[in-house]
């Protein structure tokens, strides 16, 4: 294990902007930061023309375990994330079994104990019957309220079971926001329904009507509530301007691909649920994250194999990977001068922490966790199915071209990956969240 190291003279990015200077680490913390530090530590990583930046953190994974691991595992996952510049992950519970107890959330911290390589904690699902463990269970992100369905059985769309929800407690609630009931008759409608067909089945109207609710919900009994994986420019406009206790993700999915482009080129590939949209929704969404509006970006990477995807639209499974591909997307638009790189740490880094209360987290400051990350600016590849690590082995992102992406990640001041390379001396550890809606 490493005990120390000392980035220097390294570029990287603070909370207020960019910075040059020595970093120190020591026992998996930020120890010192300035200029001119004696060089005593175990390693030291000098290295000109790469930046440092906060470990990125994902706050919405399908890693598949428990019941499913021949689509991934949370060692496949974990390794697949940490190649990609994640250093700490949320996973969601429509495992086989739901995660909808306190034993199930143990059962899967204790594999992601032994076979993570990052930091790692897990949502509990909402259902009709298990209010008292949901609110109990000890040190989860949030409780994962499917309003409308996916892959797994956890659909709780009854008003009455919702309400009841909202109305008891004081922990966060992640949604899944569209509407059973308008998907269902949309659905009913279409005698062969194709994969175009998607966005049209699970409308605009079936999630603004859902986060409709879900704004309401939260305003009546003043409750945390984050919007999963947003998609619409109309829900995007109803979030502006609220007082912050209703946070959105938005999924890289979302902003990078839009339709009917991407269903003519990927076929059922493209299906995932809330659907990939036209591009007047993307547009919106891309002004909706750089205003603010939407705090953070969760890649909802659900993969599933080829076999389970290249089938006929109703019986293709819906969703697509993205943990290890996501920073890479964002690092381009750098190069392109679409944003700067403070804007892809606010988004993937910093916003995460501060949407789930993630102490020490996000940042690189003194005190703070050493979950880092190595990029270069200037490296362009082009992102190729065969250099997958998830255990999908694929990407819609094949064929992209991308400049920057990352080249070495620490976990806890322990280097886990280098340029295709990992290194299994550590294990990533649960991370303990203290968010201060949920402190007496």
């Amino acid at each position: 294990m490493i005990e120390s190291i000392l980035f220097k003279s390294i570029d990287w990015v603070s909370p207020t902007g960019i910075r040059t200077g020595d970093i120190l680490v020591e026992k998996g913390k930020i120890k010192q930061i300035g200029w001119n530090l004696p060089e005593h530590a175990e390693v030291i990583v000098n290295e000109k023309g790469l930046w440092l930046i906060p470990g990125v953190i994902d706050p919405h994974v399908h890693f598949r375990t428990p019941g499913l691991e021949w689509k991934e595992s949370i060692e496949t996952g974990s390794r697949a994330a940490a190649s990609g510049g994640v250093t700490t992950f949320f996973d969601m519970p429509n495992t086989i079994p739901p995660a909808t107890t306190a034993a199930e959330i143990a059962n899967k911290k204790a594999i992601a104990a032994a076979t993570s390589l990052i930091h790692y904690n897990f949502f509990i699902a909402a259902t009709a019957d298990n209010l008292d463990e949901v609110n109990q269970v000890p040190n989860v992100p949030g409780i994962k309220l499917f309003m409308g369905s996916t892959t797994g059985n956890l659909l709780m769309d009854g008003y009455e079971a919702q309400d009841r929800l909202f109305a008891n407690g004081n922990r966060l609630i992640a949604i899944h926001a569209e509407d059973q009931t308008l998907i269902d008759q949309a659905m009913a409608q279409m005698e062969d329904p194709m994969v175009h067909d998607h966005p049209r089945i699970r409308s605009v109207e079936a999630a603004v009507k859902a986060t409709r609710r879900v704004l309401s919900l939260a305003k009546r009994y003043r409750r945390r509530a984050h919007i999963c994986h947003l998609t619409t420019q109309e829900e995007a406009l109803l979030l502006d301007g609220t007082d912050g206790w209703v946070t959105a993700e938005v999924s890289p999915q979302h902003l990078f691909l839009w339709g009917p482009d991407v269903y003519d080129k990927w076929g059922t590939l493209a299906k995932i649920n809330p659907p990939i949209r036209e591009k007047r929704h993307a547009d919106a969404l891309w002004r909706a994250l750089k205003n603010g509006v939407i705090a953070c970006v969760g890649t909802d990477h659900a993969p599933h194999t080829l076999e389970e995807k290249c089938v006929d639209y109703r019986h293709a499974h819906a969703g697509m990977p993205g943990v290890e591909t996501s920073l890479s997307l964002f690092l381009n638009l750098v190069h392109q001068n679409k944003c700067q790189l403070t804007d892809v740490c606010r988004w993937l880094c910093q916003g995460p922490a501060d949407t789930f209360g993630i102490v020490g987290k996000g940042r690189i400051e003194e005190g703070a966790d050493a979950d880092l990350v190595l990029v270069d600016l200037n490296a362009k590849r082009v992102l190729r199915n065969r250099q997958m690590h998830t255990k999908c082995g694929w990407t819609a992102f094949d064929g992209v071209s991308v400049m920057g992406g990352p080249i070495a990640t620490f976990v806890s001041g322990q280097l886990v990956y280098r340029e295709g390379d990992f290194f299994d001396q550590s294990r990533g550890q649960e991370v303990i969240l203290a968010p201060p809606w949920e402190q007496s």
